[in-house]
């Protein structure tokens, strides 16, 4: 369970190399038997190096709310993301923990918040991609509401490398 310390809010430029080396790691062991090693390196490379977490920082809404952090402690124990990717419509686009602070609630926290901001933005529905066989993230989504809609190939994922995630959604608020 979360402690009373832990408490969710807006990522500062200070918290840049904090979320590149939580969503880093978290990614990789996420990930290290489900996708290949070439996949893994190439998308934090193009997704959770500082200079891109630093522009992903500020919000440019209604697009992207900008990261949201859980800290505890005194420090930050994980980072997400999300946005209206049409209208009634958001996204969870990114949620990782510190792996040595998982299922301790931190993560709900997280996701709490940004279903918060999509649903003040109009979101009727939240819309989420976990990977295929990804037995953390699944019953992650399942038991907070979302159910599986389809499959489809990976975001940022090529032809060749045949790579597919579950699309999941559930009722705003």
């Amino acid at each position: 369970m979360t402690s009373d310390r832990a408490r969710v809010r807006v990522a500062t430029a200070d918290d840049v190399e904090r979320i590149c080396e939580i969503c880093s790691v978290a990614y990789r062991e996420t990930y290290r038997d489900l996708l290949p090693a070439d996949f893994i390196e190439r998308t934090i490379r193009d997704f959770y190096q500082p200079e891109r977490v630093s522009r992903e920082v500020n919000p440019s809404p209604p697009h992207w709310f900008g990261y949201q952090v859980v800290e505890e402690g005194g420090l930050v124990q994980g980072a997400a993301g999300g946005g209206i990717t049409k209208p009634g419509t958001g996204e969870l686009f990114v949620i990782y923990l510190d792996p040595t602070k998982r299922n301790r609630g931190l993560g709900t926290l997280l996701l709490d918040r940004v279903v918060e901001q999509l649903t003040d933005a109009g979101a009727e529905e939240i819309w989420v991609g976990v990977t295929k066989g990804n037995e953390r993230g699944i019953p992650f989504y399942r038991a907070r509401g979302f159910e599986e809609v389809e499959t489809v190939p990976m975001y940022s994922s090529l032809p060749e490398e045949n790579l597919w995630a579950l699309r999941m959604r559930r009722p705003a608020g």
